[in-house]
């Protein structure tokens, strides 16, 4: 193995802190397999002819290519999720937007979205379970603390295995180490002209996090200060993605899901469906109070 291929592992283990392992990754969808399978086979190729990244010097043209593939495919395995067990500081796809550069800084640190999270394969065994019990509901159009319109929902504490493993990933990423997850797990079905007013979820019900799959359909979600309502960003959340609401967009921001008819995103719009979200949140934190 040439130094260089060795440099970007090692690179790799100290920026995040995980060991590297191609073989025993779960391709996240076919995309991604794809992806993977051509990064693999680009850092092997341009493990051939680069041997020290820091002292390269260009050979030939060919030699040049690869080297660019082998950063490319180097970038592209750092963004895979598969490959660790954190997600890497940066985010190589646009979720927020703002004018207010304040709110987007504490935003793009407190407000997470990890797009394709889950499989479309994972997606429908989540799905295939919840919607034995949800079917026999009907929508409600009214809430007990009037934060939401056209819903139903459930709580649920026993999934099946391979959607236990799903929710086990949800909390491993989402949560910290000392945090407690709440047992049971919230099941939140939006029908197609329903939305979400703005709220900020009450501190007797949940802690510092929650975190939430979105299924069958995208959204976006406004979170604006609470103390001035002005102030606020725009939140892509595309299907089958995760999106983490922690410490001040949790405490200090309201959220809403937009309706319909304003379910735009950096002017383009983002069509809605039915939507459910399976959502995971951690114990209370008995000294906070309403």
């Amino acid at each position: 193995m040439s130094r260089t291929y060795l440099f970007g592992l090692t690179h790799m283990n100290r920026a995040y802190g995980n060991k590297t392992t191609f073989s025993k990754c779960k391709p996240i969808d076919n995309n991604h397999s794809k992806m993977h399978t051509k990064c693999v086979l680009l850092l092997k190729f341009a493990s051939k002819w680069c041997f020290k990244s820091t002292f390269c010097s260009f050979m030939s043209k060919n030699h040049s290519n690869s080297l660019s593939s082998y950063i490319h495919g180097m970038s592209n395995i750092l963004s895979c999720r598969a490959h660790t067990k954190t997600t890497p500081p940066t985010v190589s796809w646009k979720y927020l937007d703002s004018n207010d550069d304040e709110v987007l800084k504490t935003l793009s640190k407190d407000m997470i979205v990890e797009r394709y999270f889950i499989s479309e394969k994972e997606e429908q065994s989540l799905l295939g379970e919840v919607e034995r019990y949800m079917k026999r509901l009907r929508y409600e159009y009214d809430h007990w603390d009037n934060a939401i319109h056209g819903f139903r929902e459930t709580e649920k504490k026993a999934w099946n295995e391979d959607n236990s493993a799903i929710l086990q990933r949800v909390k491993d990423l989402a949560f910290p180490t000392h945090a407690s997850p709440i047992a049971y797990v919230h099941v939140l079905d939006i029908a197609k002209e329903g939305y979400i007013k703005p709220h900020v979820d009450s501190v007797r019900f949940c802690g510092s996090t929650i975190a939430g799959l979105c299924l069958l359909s995208p959204a976006v979600m406004r979170l604006a200060l609470e103390a001035q309502p002005d102030r606020f960003a725009d939140v892509l959340l595309p299907r089958r993605c995760l999106y983490v609401m922690k410490d001040a967009a949790r405490f200090d921001y309201t959220h809403e899901v937009l309706k319909p008819k304003d379910s735009f995103f950096m002017g383009q719009e983002v069509p809605r469906d039915r939507r459910i979200s399976i959502i995971c949140r951690n114990e209370p934190d008995p000294q906070l109070e309403e």
